[in-house]
């Protein structure tokens, strides 16, 4: 998402990371109980995943993940006016790359005088999913958290 970033920012798209919680804690990164803690959870994300676009960190209670939907790792993409134009409930730059495209084409086709009206539209897009590469990852949080998932999920 960096690069998806990166490659915007001359439209003026901005773009934010907002730091929820940790979806899988463990012994590494456990369960949050102070914002102390989740300040530090957060730098170490940022560190660990090489993340360069700024980051808001969540209040301790998860206000704002809950009332952007709650799950684990969403998209939003939002106009200056904050009107949301596109929700996706996991992040996938293909995904965000063609819907920010998409959004910047429809305000080169109204400046050059077509007449549009929004609608809504719900598609379901795929992602990539290496389990090997998530099992790596959630193994940094620390072994309970690999336990816990696999005896949720399989």
């Amino acid at each position: 998402m960096n690069a998806v970033a990166e490659k915007y920012a001359h439209w003026d798209v901005g773009a934010l990371f907002i730091y929820t919680n940790e979806a899988h804690p463990g012994e590494n990164f456990p369960h949050l109980t102070s914002m102390e803690e989740k300040f530090d959870h957060a730098r170490k994300l940022r560190d660990r995943l090489g993340v360069t676009r700024r980051i808001l960190v969540d209040s301790l209670d998860g206000k704002c993940h809950r009332a952007f939907g709650s799950m684990p790792n969403m998209t939003w993409i939002l106009t200056n006016s904050g009107m949301p134009i596109y929700k996706a409930d996991w992040t996938d730059y293909v995904s965000v790359e063609n819907a920010l495209d998409y959004f910047l084409n429809m305000q080169e086709r109204r400046r050059s005088g077509q007449r549009l009206v929004p609608f809504s539209v719900k598609r379901l897009d795929y992602r990539e999913s290496d389990r090997e590469a998530f099992y790596r990852r959630l193994a940094e949080n620390g072994e309970r958290a690999v336990q816990e998932f696999k005896e949720a999920f399989g």
